[in-house]
């Protein structure tokens, strides 16, 4: 049993409906200060909806999500976000016609601690190089990424929820996200990630919450993968 008192995010009984459809039916999980944890499963299992549902998007929720001791069910996503949640979809919501560093300033400090331009830079060279001469459209599908999670990083938000940050990504690409990730953990961010990429996946997580049919089915701590592979093959039908 994990430390009450170490919990960040606490989802319970998490019900989910997109109009008349019923998409999450019991959500259970937690996530600990600190933590990296993923939550895998197949196309359709419901990863993203809890995503949407935690940051109040998924407009019809009951159950419960606790954060930092604070009930979210009921509050507007504006509310969410100044209690330091940050949200990166998985479309990344770029600005098309703003350079890399018009769409850095673009979102609000929501508290101390967001992160420097120049820390941002460190974390991406690749927007450095791109800062003043480059529209969001005309970077890449990676450079986009690294600008949609660069973005959220300034607002002060400690606590992460990224949707498929690797999807359709270079394997160069995606090392360097997963060293991100990693240095955001050292940095005392937690991160709650959305992954199709199980090996990505089991390369930054400290945990793994297997999600099917709207359900959590199993939770498997990233130093018994392998004891547990064909289980997962099983899962995420690999």
């Amino acid at each position: 049993m994990s430390d009450p008192s170490n919990v960040l995010l606490k989802v319970a009984g998490l019900q989910g409906w997109y109009g008349e459809s019923h998409v999450l039916h019991g959500i259970d999980f937690e996530v600990r200060k600190g933590e990296v944890v993923t939550l895998l499963g197949r196309n359709g299992a419901g990863k993203t909806s809890t995503l949407l549902a935690i940051m109040g998007i998924l407009e019809k929720r009951t159950g419960s999500i606790t954060f930092s001791g604070t009930e979210l069910i009921g509050l507007q996503p504006r509310q969410i976000a100044r209690l330091g949640v940050a949200f990166c979809p998985e479309e990344r919501g770029i600005f098309s016609s703003l350079s890399v560093e018009e769409n850095l300033m673009l979102p609000p400090r929501i508290s101390e601690g967001g992160l420097s331009i120049e820390r941002i830079y460190d974390l991406f060279p690749n927007l450095y190089e791109r800062r003043k001469s480059s529209q969001g459209s005309k970077l890449s599908g990676g450079e986009q990424q690294m600008l949609a999670i660069a973005r959220i990083l300034r607002t002060g938000a400690k606590t992460l929820l990224l949707d498929e940050p690797t999807e359709g990504l270079a394997p160069v690409i995606v090392q360097q996200i997963g060293h991100t990730i990693a240095a955001l953990k050292e940095e005392g961010f937690t991160i709650v990630l959305v992954e199709q990429n199980f090996h990505f996946a089991a390369s930054v997580a400290d945990r793994h919450y297997v999600i099917d049919q709207g359900r959590v089915v199993d939770m498997i701590p990233n130093d018994q993968l392998e004891e547990n592979t064909e289980k997962l093959h099983d899962y995420l039908g690999v």
